[in-house]
């Protein structure tokens, strides 16, 4: 059974903030309605094709012609794993395996968790269903097989997206795409 995770909320009856569990399905649930995909008006000097990664709001932009982009919701690094910068797509790939970093593989082993040196890539994989590879960094914009994470800082620097949301960004992007992470 999954494990019941808290969720603030404004009761505005009694004018406070209350705590409520949740479920990781609710709060999945919760966050498909919040962080839909959709299409926005967006001021920028970027091109078109390019993406902007705003990680303070939790939304990622795929900048389009005429002042619009496509929003989708995002999971981003917690703290002290949040980065910002340019860089390039340098490559895409379709239900990628992961390989965690030496330094994650410790930072877990110290918490009690053991992380595979390997798993190939399917549903069960952290990196969801497509990853965009940025420059030469160890920064993916990802999948996630965990939706309840969209919308938070959790991850160790890495962009995550539902898995529907990442499928139609691989799908519009360009190797070569400027990314901009504020």
């Amino acid at each position: 059974m999954a494990e019941a995770m808290t969720e603030k909320v404004f009761d505005p009856v009694s004018r406070s903030w209350v705590t409520h569990k949740i479920t990781p399905q609710a709060a999945g649930k919760i966050v498909r309605a919040k962080y839909k995909r959709t299409t926005v008006r967006y001021r920028t000097s970027e091109k078109p094709g390019s993406v902007v990664v705003d990680t303070r709001k939790r939304y990622l932009y795929y900048v389009l012609p005429d002042g619009k982009a496509v929003r989708y919701g995002i999971g981003v690094g917690r703290e002290g794993f949040t980065w910002s910068g340019r860089e390039k797509v340098s490559r895409k790939a379709k239900w990628p395996s992961w390989t965690p970093p030496q330094e994650m593989i410790v930072r877990e082993r110290k918490k009690g968790r053991k992380l595979p040196r390997y798993m190939p890539g399917g549903p069960k994989n952290p990196m969801g269903a497509r990853a965009l590879y940025l420059g030469a960094t160890e920064f993916r914009i990802h999948g996630t097989n965990e939706d309840w994470s969209i919308g938070r800082a959790v991850s160790s620097g890495c962009i995550r997206m539902l898995n529907e949301d990442v499928e139609d960004l691989y799908n519009r992007v360009s190797v070569g795409a400027q990314v901009n992470v504020l």
